[in-house]
């Protein structure tokens, strides 16, 4: 409990302005808000190591609200703490990320105040955290993120990194399996930075937690290796202080600190009901709740004088006075340390290092050539010798997926100077750790197989609404995993992950491919990529006679071009179908039949160019085509128009070896030049 009138003032106008900016939004989740006000601004208030005039200072403590249903109460923090504003430049304005015009618009077009907190949105939202578990998911990125830092830039005397992250959760949170993974590699790992907070209020939108979730979380956690301690009322805010004293000063691993709340603290109606978590209270129990605070009912949007000054004498002047001192000790830093302050700074702007291409290889030109997981592989390896904030790994997919840093250490349980990531098999906390890494300002990556692309979606998707430069490599790209069958066969993930907004997708068509395809990852300030290669060779083709393989920074590219320029169709593939296009080629050449090859890896980077640059590829005057890819055909008619062929998957695979699928699924230069000759008929016969 507390006695401090200012303490009580502070929290109560959380919660009223949750209350009253749901209300007028006639939509929102005002429960939770007002439960967990009292126990976010203890965190804030005598913990938490932020400066709100500076909220993008690298050292500060994360806070991540993963309940993000939540939001009105992240979103009065913001506005009481006085957080300023950021531009996308990564400069300070002397502007609020949140006025209280912002709060009064709540939920509407183009507000700073969305229904959930969203990235790049509001300044001072760490992360977005839409799907529940996703949050505390990336807080593990986060905290791994901080000790990597601290391993790799700290010197004696010169502490530059050592950052909390603090997660609030809620009921559902801790359902979502995500989470649970999560929390496992956390535990593992031993994070001694890691700090969840679990709102414990038993409900949930069907009603009590009874009906579907009656485990006992603090023993599943204390399993995992995690601390647990308990606040038995979120109004104490003794021991609530107490608690995060502990997590401070215990450390040596991760921290589950278990809050008991009441949904809607203090509505005389729908305190502890279900009816309060997603709908507004109504006009006249906020009424009753207000009256249950000592406030003014008919008050709304109130901001009591004292308040914005409370947040400022505590956690503002402390996170000044702890942000000027790192800032003149960064300043010494420079001068003793000029490469490692160099790279900081280019860290923190996602700028590339210097000389992080000089040693990219050039493969020679090789028939039976290399599985481009493979040469992925050296090209990865050529560029971390240079890039020393590229860190990573694979769910336990190393040995196939060819991503582990060669003479890197391992991340390794109290200790974090690897650059080598174990995730184990759990390809859904490792997509959200790799974006609380990237959130760090790390380029991270993550690998797996791309049938298992769709554990990881959600964080994909997430990486491409946050506009993070997360790296997304996949192996194993087609049917031409031969015996494994259809369960390991991708079929659809190309075209699912293709519909993501503001991805890009990069299937090489051989090793040199390869490289320029990272030489596209290694500069994306925030693009996240998606990387798919094959298990098998495909040869390395010779740029002496094709097209040079520059090509795949435009997305697409003339590989092999008919006698004078003037092909009658044009042959599309990507990955290991290219080669088969070029095999296709040689023989409508035999029938006298003159044809392009296209490369097209990217279709988001082909689809950026100009008009002019894409007509120059694929001639609109050239209507006899043919797209082949060992994947869904879906979305492939934007290229071939009404009298192109697709030569693509149209069903599930099958368990066989590669040359039999490949002839089952007509993936053989006769298919393919036939399918062409039957394109150039259409056109002939259509006007």
């Amino acid at each position: 409990m507390t006695t401090d009138k200012q303490d009580v003032l502070a929290i109560n106008t959380i919660r009223t302005l949750a209350m009253d900016a749901v209300q007028q939004a006639h939509s929102g989740h005002p429960g939770a808000p007002m439960s967990l006000a009292p126990v976010a601004y203890q965190l804030w208030q005598q913990e938490l190591r932020y400066d709100p005039s500076h909220p993008i200072w690298p050292d500060r403590d994360r806070f991540i609200l993963s309940n993000g249903h939540a939001s009105m109460l992240l979103y009065a923090l913001l506005h009481l703490a006085g957080v300023k504003r950021v531009t996308r430049e990564y400069t300070v304005e002397d502007a609020p990320t949140v006025s209280l015009e912002d709060i009064k618009k709540f939920r509407q077009l183009d507000s700073s105040t969305p229904g959930h907190p969203e990235y790049r949105w509001t300044s001072g939202v760490e992360t977005t955290t839409g799907p529940l578990g996703q949050g505390v998911s990336n807080s593990v990125g986060m905290a791994m993120a901080s000790r990597w830092l601290a391993s790799y830039y700290n010197r004696p005397g010169f502490e530059m990194f050592g950052y909390d992250v603090y997660a609030i959760c809620g009921d559902g949170d801790l359902m979502e399996g995500v989470a649970s993974e999560a929390a496992s590699i956390a535990g593992h790992l031993q994070l001694p930075n890691l700090c969840w907070i679990y709102d414990s209020n038993h409900i949930s939108i069907d009603g009590s937690t009874d009906l579907a979730f009656t485990e006992d979380v603090g023993r599943r956690f204390e399993a995992y290796g995690w601390r647990v301690l308990r606040v038995p009322d979120a109004n104490d805010l003794n021991a609530m202080g107490e608690a995060l004293r502990t997590f401070k000063t215990a450390r040596g691993k991760p921290t589950l600190i278990i809050v008991t709340t009441q949904i809607a603290y203090g509505a005389p109606k729908l305190q502890g009901s279900s009816k309060a978590h997603g709908e507004p209270l109504g006009d006249e129990e906020i009424k009753g709740t207000k009256r249950f605070y000592g406030w003014p009912e008919d008050e709304k949007f109130l901001v009591p004088d004292g308040v914005r000054e409370r947040f400022q004498e505590r956690m503002g002047a402390r996170g000044k006075q702890l942000r000027t001192a790192w800032e003149q000790k960064f300043s010494e830093y420079r001068k003793q340390f000029p490469e490692l302050a160099d790279q900081l700074e280019r860290m923190q702007r996602r700028d590339a290092p210097q000389g992080w291409d000089a040693e990219l290889p050039t493969f020679p030109a090789d028939a039976k050539g290399l599985a481009t997981r493979d040469s992925s592989g050296k090209v990865l390896n050529a560029i971390a010798k240079h890039y020393p904030w590229l860190v990573g790994g694979s769910a336990d997919l190393n040995p196939s997926t060819k991503t582990y840093i060669t003479g890197g250490e391992a991340m390794k349980p109290g200790e974090y100077a690897g650059r080598n990531i174990h995730f184990g098999v759990r390809e859904h906390a490792m997509g959200s750790i790799v974006n609380g890494l990237c959130l760090s300002k790390l380029r991270g990556y993550g690998a797996t197989f791309l049938i298992f692309s769709d554990y990881e979606r959600p964080a994909i998707r997430l990486s491409a609404l946050m506009e993070l430069p997360a790296i997304h490599i996949f192996t194993h790209d087609s049917i031409g995993v031969g015996e494994d069958g259809p369960t390991h066969q991708p079929v659809e993930q190309l075209a699912s992950l293709r519909a993501i907004p503001g991805i890009i997708v990069l299937r090489p068509a051989d090793a040199n491919e390869v490289v320029e395809s990272w030489r596209v990852i290694a500069q994306q300030h925030k693009h996240p990529v998606v990387l798919v290669l094959t298990r098998q060779p495909v040869p390395t083709l010779d740029r002496s006679k094709f097209g040079a393989a520059s090509g795949v920074a435009r997305g697409g590219y003339v590989l092999s071009d008919a006698e004078g320029g003037k092909p009658e169709v044009i042959l599309i593939g990507t990955g290991s179908e290219v080669s088969l296009c070029l095999d296709a080629q040689e023989k409508l050449k035999a029938d006298g039949i003159p044809s392009r090859v296209v490369s097209l890896p990217s279709w988001e980077l082909f689809e950026a160019q100009s008009q002019e640059y894409r007509d120059s590829v694929l001639p609109p005057s050239v209507r006899a085509r043919v797209a082949v890819e060992k994947g869904a055909a879906f979305g492939w008619e934007r290229f071939v128009g009404h009298d192109g062929n697709i030569v693509a998957m149209r069903s599930f695979g099958a368990s066989a070896p590669i040359k039999a699928l490949q002839q089952k699924f007509g993936f053989t230069a006769d298919h393919v030049a036939q399918q062409a000759k039957d394109s150039l008929k259409k056109t002939k016969t259509r006007p």
